[in-house]
């Protein structure tokens, strides 16, 4: 009787995975990492999760981030959907209005996964 792997979310492997500087990462792995750094790969979306991270309490309503892009609601809550599906927010709904804050942990695991660039 074979035993299968529990399957991991981006997020969880990140988390355990060594840095790059130390092992490649396995097929498996990357295939499970690559949906969060694709998340993180345009640049809307990386000047939205910096945005909310740097904004006061780390937390940021979506009617305050709207006014920093010259795009429209729809374009702006589609990107905040494909950052809180890949794990890099979460977010709270009060009233009308949408609140996200950003994945501390979900940053430091990127962080973490990269490792240090130059000894």
């Amino acid at each position: 009787m074979s035993k299968s792997l529990p399957l991991l979310t981006p997020l969880e492997t990140v988390a355990c995975c060594s840095p790059l500087s130390r092992e490649p990462l396995s097929q498996d792995a990357a295939e499970r990492i690559a949906p969060l750094l694709k998340a993180l790969a345009d640049p809307v979306r990386l000047r939205l999760l910096s945005l909310i991270a740097s904004h006061a309490d780390g937390e940021a309503c979506v009617c305050d981030l709207n006014d920093a892009f010259d795009l429209s609601q729809p374009t702006i809550s589609h990107h905040l959907k494909v950052l809180h599906d890949a794990g890099l927010l979460d977010r709270d709904k009060r009233g009308a209005w949408v609140y996200y804050r950003a994945r501390t942990d979900a940053l430091r695991g990127v962080a973490d996964l990269i490792g240090p660039t130059a000894p």
